[in-house]
């Protein structure tokens, strides 16, 4: 195994996705999550390369494929440490189901001795290596408490007693093993200390989350205060429920010592949460993307049982250009899935587009109050105010919305955990490290849906009766969203100006994003952050590549172009492309190619122009 941190990321990848193909797209965004170096394909095949000289070594050679467009390891599942743990753990939760305790006892533990600590413990991980470490440390765990519990349902219950006080230090929290443990105690003739377990948890609930113990924990607590002191049992139930269900119930004979149907106690309620409708008000006249609109919904809703699609929250993320409608269908689409989340809607704008962007504590912080956690439960750090939030929304039906965010990094913390709660992201990076979202890239609309845009703010009548100039205002605009809005306001104020005139003068400037702003509608000023995050010298790439027109460009033609070298160059331009300042196509040549749509190329080279016309200026004042 190489020692090398990246190689050993290739290689655990290929393991984990062994007979099947892993794209090369994959695992450059698992090496590089944000911003891959113009190297990144040259790079791949060197680590790719060397792991086939390792397996030629021990005659393997043969493992490892390349497929199109990826790489495939073909390795017998019964080879790999992680299939053989998945197998046995199934059979172990079959044989629990049809309750043979003991044999599945025997499964659970096999299993677990496979583990010789963490997953990929010694490899660094990025974003979908990530994910399959967490979803393997979720599954151990739940083994871990199956096994246990197959040990309580044969008889084991004193002998557990100190394992489940060491997990329950690791685990202040869980409330699960909490009830591992009360039950082991309690069986043990010890009582007592099963009832102050419980108080042990109820006291750092209410201290760091402002939460009351589960009704399971809280039932199980009102047994033992009825119950006495419990024998072993002496065989086990004729079944176990799973891991995620109630805890373990006392045995029959326990039952039968209880006094006859003791009146309920009342069981804790929960401090109230609130349900907060943060959402902002929907674009009036709202028209077309309908089948993005159509798709992250899908992806969003999510089915009517969520525990039963996985663990985590669903994710979309909206990216392009600036001024391409994200934020504005981000909205709407928010406010279609309302009904869906009863328990409340958060928004932010994080401004990552803008010089000065949020601090996620900040909006964090925001979002817990809006829950109604009392200011003096609010941490101080940003890790415990992400574990508060996520602990707020457990359970609940959440939709938050974060708007213009910089990158994945800035929304670490901002993510629910709860399946039943779903995340929607805009911003115009395109934030490949959020690996198991649903992405849309948002460009131009369709021709259809532009024309749309202008009728419904100009008038339908107006379109109909002049639908070549309506055609051509669309075309010299790009079909872009914001600038077709301030031109179809200025149609709206001024109902006398005929449609042609207005192509006409559009067709005629030099300058045609003078014509796209009305008001505080603007789009050069959402062009100017972009451009002003940019360093120098991709300002100046920027510049110059709006030389090459509106059509397709090869790295090749823009280093010939810049007289840059080639590797240099392609840096840039993904730099570029990752903020939607260029567009990215690959031909049926495979050739990768880079193109800029219409306003973004007339806002790069009103900056050409103006740099060239700065520069006389600047050799006259230093000549005098």
């Amino acid at each position: 195994m190489p020692t090398a941190p990246k190689p050993r990321q290739v290689i655990s990848l290929l393991m984990l996705r062994h007979n099947t193909v892993v794209q090369a797209s994959e695992l450059i965004d698992e090496l590089w999550p944000e911003l891959p170096p113009p190297s990144a394909v040259t790079t791949l095949q060197t680590y790719i390369y060397k792991f086939r000289k390792l397996l030629l070594k021990q005659g393997l050679g043969n493992l490892l494929q390349t497929q199109p467009g990826g790489y495939s390891l073909t390795i017998p599942p019964s080879s790999l440490d992680v299939s053989l743990f998945e197998r046995m753990a199934e059979e172990g939760q079959e044989l629990l189901q049809r309750g043979d305790s003991a044999a599945a006892l025997e499964s659970f533990e096999r299993a677990l001795a496979l583990w010789r600590g963490p997953a990929l413990a010694d490899v660094e991980t990025g974003g979908r290596l990530f994910s399959y470490v967490t979803r393997l440390e979720e599954l151990r765990f739940r083994i871990l408490e199956q096994r246990i519990e197959a040990d309580l349902e044969t008889g084991r219950h004193r002998e557990l007693i100190s394992e489940l006080k060491s997990l329950v230090l690791e685990h202040p929290l869980h409330e699960h093993l909490h009830g591992l443990l009360m039950v082991a105690l309690h069986r043990s003739g010890r009582r007592h200390e099963a009832l102050e377990a419980y108080q042990s948890l109820r006291q750092k609930m209410i201290d760091e989350l402002g939460l009351e113990p589960g009704k399971e924990l809280a039932r199980l607590q009102q047994t033992l205060l009825a119950d006495h002191p419990a024998e072993p049992e002496e065989r086990p139930r004729p079944r176990l429920a799973p891991a995620t269900s109630s805890l373990p119930a006392p045995s029959v004979d326990d039952r039968a010592r209880l006094p006859p149907e003791p009146a309920p106690a009342p069981v804790p309620v929960r401090e109230s949460i609130g349900n907060p409708a943060q959402l902002p008000a929907g674009l009036a006249g709202f028209v077309g993307r309908q089948a993005v609109l159509k798709e992250l919904e899908a992806a969003l809703r999510g089915p009517d049982d969520p525990v039963a699609e996985g663990t985590a929250a669903r994710i979309g993320v909206i990216t392009g250009p600036p001024a391409i409608g994200k934020s504005a269908l981000a909205v709407h689409l928010a406010h279609m899935l309302r009904p869906r989340f009863t328990d409340g809607q958060l928004h932010a704008d994080l401004r990552g587009s803008t010089a000065e962007p949020r601090d996620p504590a900040e909006v964090l912080r925001g979002f817990l109050r809006a829950l109604e956690v009392p200011a003096s439960r609010i941490p101080e750090s940003q890790e415990e105010c992400g574990a508060l939030f996520r602990s707020r929304t457990a359970g609940r039906r959440v939709l938050v919305l974060l708007d213009d965010v910089a990158c994945s990094a800035q929304i670490r913390h901002l993510l629910p955990a709860d399946p039943r709660c779903a995340l929607l992201v805009t911003g115009r990076r395109r934030m490949t490290a959020l690996v198991e979202a649903e992405r849309v890239e948002l460009g131009p609309p369709p021709q259809e849906e532009a024309l749309e845009i202008l009728a419904a703010l100009t008038g339908r009548q107006r379109v109909e009766r002049e639908p070549e100039a309506a055609l051509r205002i669309v075309e010299l605009l790009g079909r872009h969203p914001l600038a077709l809005r301030c031109v179809g306001g200025r149609l709206a104020a001024g109902p006398r100006l005929s449609l042609t005139a207005l192509a006409d003068r559009l067709g005629a400037t030099p300058r045609i994003l003078d014509v796209a702003r009305l008001g505080e509608l603007d789009v050069r000023s959402r062009y100017d952050t972009s451009y002003a995050g940019l360093t120098s010298s991709e300002q100046g790439a920027f510049r110059l590549l709006s030389m090459l027109g509106e059509a397709p460009f090869t790295a090749a033609q823009a280093a010939d172009l810049l007289n840059r070298p080639a590797p240099e160059l392609e840096y840039v331009l993904e730099v570029l492309a990752d903020q939607h300042l260029l567009g990215t196509d690959r031909s049926a040549d495979g050739v990768g190619r880079y193109v800029f749509d219409r306003l973004t190329r007339a806002y790069a080279k009103e900056r050409l122009d103006e740099t060239l016309r700065a520069a006389p200026v600047a050799e006259e004042v230093g000549a005098r």
